[in-house]
């Protein structure tokens, strides 16, 4: 028996075609993601903007940080592209 599932693994982030990175979701999952990122850094902005950029500056790298971290897990795996072969 085949340790391998028939179901084939889908990427909420694709890769660039060309640099390395990931492009826009490709599901509901990834723009649910995408979408609470910009939410959660909008609310950073009202919060700690103008007063306290320290803190937000603290904060929006934080969100940065996971944002990157759900696409490497999420998202095929990163390296150089340079296009279709």
């Amino acid at each position: 028996m085949s340790t391998k599932s028939n179901e084939t693994t889908q990427f909420w982030f694709p890769a660039k075609r060309y640099g390395w990175g990931w492009g826009v979701p490709t599901v509901w999952q990834g723009w649910a993601v995408l979408v609470a990122f910009f939410v959660l850094l909008a609310v950073a902005a009202a919060i700690f903007l103008p007063a306290q950029r320290g803190a937000f500056v603290a904060c929006t790298s934080l969100l940065s940080l996971l944002l990157v971290a759900v696409c490497w897990a999420k998202g095929e795996p990163p390296r150089w592209r340079w296009g279709e072969k």
